[in-house]
């Protein structure tokens, strides 16, 4: 099969190449990424440089590349993983998340039925559905109605139903999955579990929200690629699966662990203010995944986070040159300026 993954180069995009690239070795995989701040050349070296893996500089609004990609490589499968994904960043700079999550999504399934694909998987979130209630027994299911509360949620809900009508409209052979938190290795260091980590290990102070006790619930990224390769492999076109692991923390549960692998002292926590829009809690109801495709998470979070944390500890060579990139100062709100979008057009092939 040959495979274009979109976003590749990003956190959870290049655990998938990883993971395909192992569990799939006789599979042509190009990867196409804009390599925005937050992608990441060096989260694919090994695989480039052996000629397992093609990458491509490019961004996904520019339909005609992308055309050009899936006709010159035969590509079969397109895994959507492209996307601005900082939450705190839409709240600077909202232009950049609708450009890419929504216009970019659109340019891609227009050139998928142009050129015909097999499948076309797009990655969601939990967030598209708005917030809970803290006390709340209630979870988001694949019916539950699209309530964003963010730029970035909303740009997200969006690319969904951009998706969703191409299926309706154009037949388009897509399938969608609504994922909660991930964390793992090769996480920018602008999210919280790495960002936490990064500090602590440098002993500077952890910015924590005074929401503290909002809650998220939490999958290793290596579940995550399970899930979606079950997906592709038996997910049934037009479909939505939700794919979460039940295991909720608060972002003072994710400090304390953090602290406590790491040996600090809790004297490194800093309160600061609420981003605006801040949502409470998520929580997805998985059992359709579970029962029609058998999937479940393999990972328990105390040790997928602990793993986690000492892999940032043992990684500092990756992580370091990446601090200062993100544009976004955790709690400087008032004044803050706005990132450039970085969008890319052109195109730079390295196999």
């Amino acid at each position: 099969m040959r495979t274009l993954v979109t976003g590749g180069a990003g956190f959870i995009g290049s655990n998938f190449v990883r993971y395909w690239a192992e569990r799939h070795p006789g599979d042509d995989v190009v990867v196409l990424d804009a390599l925005t701040y937050a992608g990441n050349l060096a989260n694919l070296s090994p695989l480039v440089e052996d000629g397992r893996v093609t990458f491509v500089r490019g961004d996904i609004a520019n339909q005609e590349l992308v055309e050009h990609l899936l006709g010159a490589y035969r590509v079969d499968v397109i895994v959507n993983f492209a996307a601005e994904s900082h939450n705190s960043l839409a709240v600077l700079d909202p232009a950049r998340f609708y450009r890419t999550n929504v216009l970019g999504t659109q340019a891609l399934c227009d050139a998928a039925r142009r050129v015909g694909v097999e499948r076309f998987h797009h990655i969601s979130t939990c967030e598209v559905y708005g917030d809970l209630d803290l006390d709340s027994d209630e979870s988001f299911h694949e019916d539950s109605p699209y309530r964003p509360r963010t730029p970035y949620n909303a740009s997200k809900a969006g690319s969904d139903h951009v998706v969703r009508s191409y299926v309706e409209t154009f037949e388009l052979p897509a399938t969608i999955t609504n994922c909660c938190n991930n964390y793992g290795p090769y996480q920018f260091p602008e999210k919280v579990i790495p960002l936490f980590t990064t500090r602590a290990l440098q002993d500077q102070r952890l910015p924590v929200y005074e929401s503290s006790a909002n809650r998220r619930e939490w999958l290793h990224v290596d579940d995550h690629c399970r899930a979606i390769d079950l997906v592709l492999g038996k997910g049934i076109v037009g479909e939505t699966y939700h794919v979460g692991s039940g295991r909720e923390a608060s972002v003072a549960e994710i400090a304390a662990a953090v602290l406590e692998t790491t040996g600090k002292p809790d004297s490194l926590i800093e309160v600061v203010p609420d981003r605006p829009g801040h949502d409470r809690r998520y929580l997805l109801d998985s059992t359709k995944i579970r029962s029609q495709l058998g999937w479940a998470p393999e990972v328990p979070f105390e040790e997928g986070l602990a793993a986690t944390v000492r892999w940032y500890g043992e990684n500092d060579a990756w992580w370091r040159p990446l601090l200062g990139r993100s544009p976004v100062v955790e709690g400087a709100w008032e004044g803050a300026p706005l990132a450039a979008s970085g969008a890319t057009t052109g195109a730079a092939v390295t196999r």
